[in-house]
C-alpha cells in the first residue's frame, strides 16, 4: 500500500468510526445546542484528533527517522545507515537516501584524495624551493657575515656576529619548516623513524616532555598510509602544543590484530567534548583516504587522546 492509500485509510478509520458512532448512539443535537451535547460533541472531536494523531505518527515514523539521520549525516563518518523498514514509497525513499550516502561517501573520498594528493605534491615542492633558493642564498649570507666579521674592527665586529646569529636562527627555521614540509626522514628511514625524528624536534622545539612507545616487529606499510600515519601525528601534537597547555604527551604505535594503531595522548586540561575544528577534520579527511577510523576523545582536566586505527589488507591466497 502506498503511503497516500495508508493516510487515506488511516482518516477513514477514524472518520468511519465516528459516523458509526453518531449512528448508532442515542445522541441526538437539538437546536439549539445544548450545553450537554456540545460537551460530548467536543470530546467526541478530540478523540478524533488524538486517534488521527496517533494513528498518523506510527504510519509515518520512518520518515521521522530518516529526516533526524539527513540531519546529523557527517560524511566524514561513514557507514550511517537507516534500516530499510516501512513499506511502498516508504522503504524506497530509505533506499534511494542510503545509495545516495554511499555515493557521497565515495565521491568525497575521492575527491579528498585529490586534494590531498596535490597538497602533498605542493607541499613537496614548497620545501625544495625554501631548501634550494631560500636555504642557499641564507647560508651564502652567512658566509659573507663571517668574512666581513674577521675582518672588521670593534664595534662594528660585534654587530655582524650579532646579525651573523640572528642570520643562522632564522636558517634553522627554514629547515625545520622543510623538514615540516617534506619529511626526509619518512622517505628515507620509514615510519618508526619519521616519528621518531618528529617528537624529537617537537619536544625541543615545543619544550614539552614526549614519551615514545612504539611496537617492534610492526607490519610492513605502503607510502601512503605511513604518510598519514605521520601527518596525523604532526597534527596531533601541534594541537595538544597549541591548544591542551600539557606538560607531556604519549605517542604511541601499536600492531593490535588486523590493524595499526596510532595513538597520541596527552595530560592537558581537556574540554570534555571534542571540538571538531580545521585540525581534526583535516585528520578525518586523511583517514578516509586509507579506510581508516579516527577517534578523538576528551576528558574535563585528563587530557585529550587522538586515536587513528588503520586496518591491514589481508593478502589474497
Amino acid at each position: 500500500m502506498s503511503l497516500f492509500w495508508r493516510i487515506f485509510a488511516l482518516n477513514a478509520v477514524v472518520l468511519g468510526s465516528a459516523t458509526a458512532l453518531l449512528l448508532w448512539a442515542p445522541v441526538t443535537v437539538s437546536v439549539p445546542v445544548v450545553l450537554t451535547e456540545a460537551v460530548i460533541l467536543v470530546a467526541g472531536l478530540a478523540v478524533m484528533l488524538v486517534a488521527n494523531a496517533a494513528l498518523l505518527r506510527i504510519g509515518l515514523a520512518p520518515l521521522d527517522r530518516l529526516t533526524r539521520l539527513m540531519a546529523t549525516v557527517d560524511l566524514l563518518r561513514p557507514g550511517q545507515r537507516l534500516p530499510e523498514h516501512g513499506r511502498a514509497e516508504t522503504a524506497e525513499l530509505i533506499r534511494t537516501f542510503n545509495a545516495m550516502l554511499e555515493r557521497l561517501e565515495h565521491e568525497r573520498a575521492s575527491s579528498s584524495a585529490r586534494v590531498l594528493l596535490a597538497q602533498e605534491a605542493e607541499r613537496r615542492r614548497i620545501a625544495q624551493e625554501l631548501h634550494d633558493e631560500v636555504g642557499q642564498s641564507m647560508t651564502a649570507i652567512l658566509l659573507s657575515l663571517e668574512r666581513a666579521a674577521d675582518e672588521a674592527d670593534q664595534p662594528l665586529r660585534g654587530e655582524l656576529r650579532q646579525v651573523q646569529e640572528i642570520t643562522r636562527g632564522s636558517l634553522d627555521e627554514v629547515r625545520r619548516l622543510v623538514r615540516r614540509l617534506r619529511p626526509g626522514v619518512l622517505e628515507d628511514l620509514g615510519l618508526v623513524s619519521g616519528l621518531t625524528s618528529l617528537t624529537t624536534e617537537f619536544a625541543t622545539h615545543v619544550g614539552m616532555r614526549v614519551v615514545r612507545r612504539f611496537d617492534t616487529g610492526l607490519p610492513v606499510l605502503d607510502q601512503q598510509t605511513e604518510l598519514v600515519l605521520y601527518r596525523v601525528a604532526q597534527e596531533a601534537l601541534t594541537n595538544a602544543a597549541r591548544h591542551a597547555e600539557a606538560g607531556q604527551v604519549e605517542v604511541s604505535l601499536q600492531h593490535a590484530g588486523e590493524a595499526v594503531v596510532l595513538a597520541v595522548v596527552d595530560d592537558g586540561r581537556g574540554t570534555g567534548v571534542a571540538r571538531e575544528g580545521a585540525g581534526i577534520r583535516g585528520m578525518r579527511e586523511r583517514a578516509l583516504l586509507i579506510g581508516a577510523t579516527l577517534d578523538v576523545t576528551s576528558q574535563p582536566q585528563a587530557g585529550t587522546t587522538v586515536r587513528l586505527t588503520v586496518p591491514l589488507l589481508r593478502k589474497q591466497p
